[in-house]
């Protein structure tokens, strides 16, 4: 039995709640408080912003349209939504609903235009991306890439004729009757929601991200049981098992994962496949597990402190009393460091959101400074310089844990002077 509260202690984290959905039946708990200044407490009604998992219930939205005929996901975006429009108008003008399904559309991933909390907001984001930077050829390899959903959900809006948060509504949160989803923020009010808590200093966060954003995950927030009876949907329903279906590897960050559409696909050693998500936003951490093979689906949501080591304590009962899963272990230094080509490493390397700028450090180790491009980067940022040293021939991990774990950076791809092209620690930040 999972001690929710002995956790939030243990690991110092502000808030949380747990929902398993097991053979058709779900329990869920609550521990912590909604902010620790007020030192209201966590229910199992509370709400919490569940993040980039609303990418999940996006891609089920476009899903829907695909069964039903009217979407094609690999004919051009531009089929569906001539305006749309890059700096790159050649990659513009081939990118697919399955290239930003799978985080491979290669165009700035981090950008976040405010445009205000009207029902155009989408509709005037992506507007906005003609100024968008093409990182990577679309389809070369896998970058997160929060603004191709934003794109997706404007897809949807146009197809459907409504706004984003009322398909949101119609077609998911009330067909499945979610009692506490809120698909704006304007939608809080009529809920108890946790704030989120940033840093080591747990300080309360004092705004919310742009609702434009909102198909990437900037507001839906919900309970832990609504956000399992969603996954419940995709347990029973075979009308989105395609969306399971591997479609490109993900960079290896110290587990094998394939991205599906939508989902995060993991094959584990007992052979059953699993499928996932995680979201941040400020202040909240949010994960979805779901073992389709054994009925099974665990959705952990949190407000701040140390979260990794709990949410990996409680994957590490549930999914191995329930599924037989052994969670893997995470990556560590190694005792003797990879050798690494330091002069071929170092350098600054961008992407829409921060710049990491790699310089030598004692014994051969790097240092790795990341400077934040924008308010939310800046936000989420507190100690930015951390000392990395070799873990394999491509890739680096930092010397100290941060947040519980050691960050993993691969190194991916040479310029014509044979060094490092690019950084990824899930978004690729090309040398430059």
């Amino acid at each position: 039995m999972i001690n929710l509260d002995e956790l939030i202690a243990e690991h110092g984290v502000v808030g949380a709640q747990v929902a398993v959905l097991h053979n058709g039946e779900i329990v869920d708990m609550a521990a912590g408080v909604l902010n620790n200044v007020t030192g209201e407490k966590v229910t199992t009604d509370s709400i919490f912003q569940i993040g980039s998992i609303t990418k999940v219930w996006t891609a089920t939205l476009v899903q829907e349209l695909v069964n039903e005929g009217l979407l094609d996901l690999d004919r051009p975006v531009r089929d569906v939504l001539p305006e749309f429009k890059l700096a790159d108008e050649q990659a513009a003008r081939i990118i697919t609903p399955r290239h930003l399904l799978t985080h491979t559309g290669g165009f700035e991933g981090d950008l976040w235009h405010d445009t205000g909390s009207g029902d155009d907001r989408i509709k005037k984001y992506v507007e906005l991306m003609v100024t968008a930077a093409q990182e990577v050829p679309p389809g070369e390899f896998y970058t997160y890439c929060n603004s191709g959903y934003v794109v997706l959900g404007r897809i949807v809006e146009v197809l459907r004729d409504k706004p984003f948060n009322v398909v949101l509504r119609e077609r998911l949160i009330e067909p499945l009757g979610l009692r506490t989803a809120a698909t704006s923020h304007a939608e809080y009010a009529t809920q108890t929601c946790a704030t989120g808590h940033l840093g080591k200093g747990l300080k309360p966060a004092e705004k919310l991200m742009t609702e434009a954003d909102a198909p990437a995950g900037s507001a839906l927030a919900m309970s832990a049981r609504d956000l399992a009876e969603f996954a419940r949907m995709h347990l029973i329903s075979s009308e989105f098992d395609t969306m399971r279906e591997p479609q490109v590897d993900l960079p290896n960050f110290g587990t094998a994962a394939q991205q599906g559409l939508g989902w995060m696909v993991q094959r584990h050693a007992n052979g059953l496949t699993g499928v996932s998500h995680t979201g941040g936003t400020l202040g909240f951490l949010s994960f979805l597990r779901v073992i389709p093979e054994a009925g099974l689906a665990v959705v952990i949501l949190t407000n701040g402190g140390q979260v990794v080591p709990l949410v990996r304590a409680v994957f590490r009962q549930v999914l191995g009393d329930l599924a037989d899963i052994t969670q893997s272990e995470l990556p560590t230094p190694p005792v003797v460091p990879m050798p690494i080509d330091v002069e071929k490493v170092v350098g600054v390397y961008r992407s829409a959101g921060l710049e990491a700028h790699v310089t030598e450090g004692a014994g051969g180790r790097l240092m790795l400074r990341f400077v934040p491009r924008n308010d939310i980067s800046a936000a989420l940022i507190e100690n930015d310089e951390y000392e990395f040293t070799g873990l394999r021939d491509d890739a680096l991990i930092a010397v100290e844990k941060e947040d519980g774990y050691h960050s993993v950076v691969v190194l991916h791809g040479r310029d014509e002077q044979n060094r490092v092209k690019y950084l990824h620690w899930g978004r690729a930040a090309r040398r430059v």
